[in-house]
């Protein structure tokens, strides 16, 4: 057998279909976002980054870096083992702390992302249910779907917040039988919301856990960045609270919230958390800062509110196609694969603008997009920089010469 062969095949149908992935070779200037060098082809030139899930830049804030930088001089760079074998430090017992009170739950547990958060917890917390049912949102993200796979339980996928499906799903079950139900408070790619009060009303009725994923609003949403939910005041109907560290708190890892004895079975039995090395000093000490700066700071919530409105009224008045979304998430659709990347290609080498193109699988065949994240950092001159630098693009691919079809497909999409 010709193994490289067979590899070489994969990569030639991808790039066949048009989504090949290229990663910008970037690097970010501390204290300077959102603008960084981007190593190219031509060599090193700098652009504005209109893609970063740093929603709110505090991975650049001085708060965030003095306490990474404290850290490492107090603990050294890395933990020195899994959480289970000298990887515990005094830094993590803090930020699960922090965690903790605010989502308003007994414990938290940190994880080395918030890909492995979801799979090991969905799949561990369903195989320790007898007989568990999982039902989840079609449009859960792929951890979460990693998660259902893992626990091999029964599952049923609900339309995407179709609340009338989930209830005949569920009423279809037996009263007493375990039910997990999985699912987000924002969609990151069209930026909708979940139906949160609405499913946990069911969850009470049809005796169900709830499992939601805050990955893209902690930090950014609720009075203290405990997300949706506590915008809502919903936090004490959840069963169990997913979120990140690496999107609104400019880190890196993940984390659940939840009563002391579900962490602490996550804790004993989740294989994603006991066989890992746990995270570096440094990013817990930095963690830890940014929680404890947005639970007081409301400042970079509201200006991250109105710069996200304000473009999406900028590029809704010079015609381009923005997909209707209710969160900060900014999604202009173009429904091509190619023609998509050859937009950011475009924008980058003509206008110095890094947008990455968001192709299949991320989202379904013909709802191609750019994803664009405002920042409180994202001025109005360079908002009319990117309206400008769009159209441009747009004409220049002729991208405004619609038909029926891609109509319907926008439509869809939103």
């Amino acid at each position: 057998m010709r193994y490289e062969g067979i590899f070489e095949e994969a990569v030639a149908k991808v790039r066949h279909e048009g989504r090949y992935r290229v990663f910008a070779d970037l690097e970010r200037q501390a204290g300077r976002f959102p603008y960084a060098y981007n190593h190219g082809p031509v060599g090193p030139g700098e652009v504005v980054v209109w893609c970063s899930n740093d929603y709110l830049g505090m991975g650049q804030h001085q708060a965030t870096r003095g306490a990474a930088c404290a850290a490492v001089e107090r603990l050294g760079t890395g933990a020195g083992g899994t959480r289970n074998i000298s990887g515990t430090t005094h830094l993590h017992v803090l930020l699960e702390q922090e965690l903790a009170d605010l989502h308003g739950k007994e414990s938290a547990l940190v994880f080395t992302s918030g890909y492995v958060s979801n799979e090991a917890t969905i799949s561990t917390v369903a195989q320790l249910l007898p007989d568990c049912v999982i039902l989840s949102d079609e449009m859960n993200h792929a951890s979460m779907i990693a998660g259902v796979r893992g626990s091999r339980c029964p599952k049923m996928i609900f339309r995407h917040n179709d609340l009338a499906h989930l209830e005949e799903l569920l009423a279809s079950l037996p009263h007493d039988r375990a039910k997990l139900i999985a699912f987000e408070s924002v969609y990151s790619m069209d930026g909708d919301f979940g139906e949160i009060e609405a499913i946990c009303d069911l969850a009470d009725k049809y005796n169900a856990m709830t499992y939601l994923d805050e990955v893209h609003a902690v930090g950014m949403y609720g009075p203290r960045g405990g997300g949706v939910a506590e915008a809502l005041g919903l936090m004490d109907r959840i069963t169990i609270l997913q979120g990140t560290l690496a999107k609104a708190y400019g880190c890196m890892g993940g984390y659940i919230a939840a009563s002391a004895a579900v962490v602490d079975a996550v804790r004993s039995a989740a294989p994603g958390f006991i066989f890992t090395t746990s995270l570096a000093p440094a990013v817990v000490g930095a963690a830890t800062a940014s929680v404890r700066h947005l639970k007081t700071s409301t400042a970079e919530r509201r200006r991250h509110q109105e710069r996200a409105a304000a473009v999406k009224r900028r590029l809704r008045a010079v015609g381009l196609p923005v997909m209707d979304s209710p969160s900060h998430i900014v999604p202009v659709w173009v429904g091509d694969p190619v023609r998509c990347k050859q937009a950011t290609d475009l924008l980058l080498e003509k206008h110095g603008i890094y947008i990455q193109p968001i192709n299949y699988p991320t989202v379904p065949k013909g709802t191609e997009r750019l994803r664009i994240t405002p920042t409180p950092l994202h001025e109005d001159g360079l908002v009319e920089h990117l309206a400008r630098a769009l159209v441009d693009v747009w004409h220049e691919l002729r991208l405004d010469d619609r038909n029926p079809v891609d109509a319907e497909v926008l439509a869809a999409a939103s």
